[in-house]
C-alpha cells in the first residue's frame, strides 16, 4: 500500500494518475521546466486556460509539493512560481512524452513547420 496526501493507494500508478488527473497540470509543469514564471506569464503561455482554472491548478500542484509559490513584498505584489526538487524530477518523463507525441503524430497524423509550443525545451528537441 501507498499512503500520501491523506489517501491510500494500492498501486503507485494510481498515485501519479491522482496527481495529474486533468489536462492542465502537466502543461503547467512543462512550461515551468524552462524557467520560473509569474502568474500572468503562465496564463499567457498555457494556452486556453482561464485565470480561475490556472489558480486552482497552481494551488493543487503547490499542495502536492510539485511547485513552489514565492510571494515578494512589493507593491504591486510579485508572485513567482517554480518547480520544487520533486517537480524537477518530472523533466525526463515530460521530455519522453514530448518525443512520443511527435512520433505518434508522425505515424498517425501530420506535422507542419509551425510549432505552437513556445518553450525552449520544444525548440531544443
Amino acid at each position: 500500500m501507498y499512503y500520501i496526501n491523506d489517501k491510500e493507494y494500492k498501486c503507485s500508478v494510481a498515485v501519479t494518475l491522482d496527481i495529474f488527473n486533468d489536462r492542465w497540470k502537466l502543461g503547467i509543469i512543462w512550461h515551468l521546466l524552462d524557467s520560473d514564471m509569474r502568474f500572468k506569464d503562465l496564463h499567457e503561455t498555457v494556452s486556453e486556460i482561464t485565470q480561475k482554472t490556472l489558480t486552482i491548478k497552481l494551488k493543487e500542484l503547490e499542495e502536492k509539493n510539485i511547485i513552489h509559490r514565492e510571494v515578494y513584498a512589493e507593491v504591486p505584489p510579485k508572485v513567482v512560481y517554480s518547480l520544487t526538487d520533486c517537480g524537477k524530477k518530472l523533466k525526463p518523463v515530460l521530455e519522453e512524452m514530448y518525443k512520443w507525441g511527435i512520433a505518434y503524430v508522425g505515424e498517425c497524423g501530420k506535422i507542419t513547420d509551425e510549432n505552437p509550443c513556445e518553450t525552449t525545451l520544444c525548440k531544443q528537441n
